[in-house]
């Protein structure tokens, strides 16, 4: 087993490496290297988890495997497959050396060679050539069909997968495993079971802030700040879809480009595209900007 990681050391390096992560996630991040178990962030989209597993590979100098979920995703897409193509043309190949004396299956390479393999994130995150030296993100999760989630489930009980016509592969070194879900549905507890855990929630305007001026070194602190306060006051507003960080990094940018140095109401409807993302949002955001601008300037009431 590698050796522990420090939680207050990997927080550290995770911020060198972009990303500011609060005690509770950096905990669940060195427990899960720590003890080679899957870690699942779950959280709104937009709030950091794919972020997450990005930086903890920058950190380990590991390689990022990424597999994204979708409905109806099935082995061969998510583990491995033949290339058919390249196996017909060993064989036509095969059939045009063979001769009177000799049938082609002399000529025939083994068809379950390395050479006909191709090596999806899940079984590439297997072959690990030294402890986390992959980090494999299994994102949106909860995309994918409930086949998918057992089998990944039996993945993660010994970090291993069958191949009919192979046998079994198991990993050398287990790879760092990284599930993300938005929750648009309930996973199974099961699979919960062989992870850690922890939601990622919206962050603070505190860490906010932070994230801003660490992301946009040239963005003006007045500005973050009234970014970060703006932002968490549209969350209070119960929109389709809360601002994440990612939309609050958006927003600052367009500012910036806007040549503003403070939110206000002239920069204000202008630039909310870049934050809001449905028409009733914005038509809510517009009813209440006087509250909002207020909230940014940090006025109280």
């Amino acid at each position: 087993m590698p050796e522990p990681v420090d939680v207050d050391d990997l927080r550290q390096r995770l911020m060198r490496a972009g990303y500011v992560a609060d005690a509770g996630l950096a905990t669940a991040l060195a427990c899960a290297v720590s003890l080679e178990r899957a870690v699942l962030l779950e959280g709104d989209a937009g709030v950091g988890k794919t972020d997450a597993a990005r930086a903890l590979a920058t950190v380990f100098g590991a390689e990022l495997l990424r597999l994204q979920c979708y409905e109806g995703l099935d082995l061969a897409a998510a583990a491995y497959d033949w290339n058919y193509g390249k196996q017909l043309l060993a064989i036509r190949t095969a059939e045009s050396r063979s001769s009177g004396s000799e049938s082609a299956q002399d000529h025939i390479p083994d068809l379950y060679a390395d050479e006909f393999l191709i090596r999806r994130p899940l079984l590439a995150a297997l072959g690990a050539v030294r402890p986390r030296g992959v980090v494999l993100l299994v994102d949106e999760i909860d995309r994918a069909d409930d086949e998918f989630e057992a089998f990944l489930l039996e993945f993660l009980a010994d970090f291993a997968m069958s191949i009919p016509e192979r046998g079994t592969v198991a990993a050398l070194h287990r790879p760092i495993v990284v599930l993300t879900s938005n929750r648009t549905r309930d996973l199974h507890d099961a699979l919960k079971r062989r992870c850690f855990y922890h939601w990622i929630g919206h962050p603070s305007v505190e860490r906010e802030i932070e994230i801003l001026r660490l992301h946009l070194p040239q963005l003006a602190p007045a500005l973050a700040a009234d970014v970060a306060r703006a932002s968490a006051a549209l969350r209070e507003h119960g929109l389709r879809k809360a601002p994440g960080i990612a939309e609050s990094l958006d927003w600052a940018q367009t500012l910036a480009l806007l040549g503003a140095a403070r939110l206000d109401a002239a920069v204000f409807e202008p630039s909310l595209g870049s934050v809001l993302k449905y028409p009733e949002d914005l038509q809510q955001a517009r009813a209440s900007a006087p509250a909002i601008l207020a909230a940014a300037r940090g006025a109280t009431g």
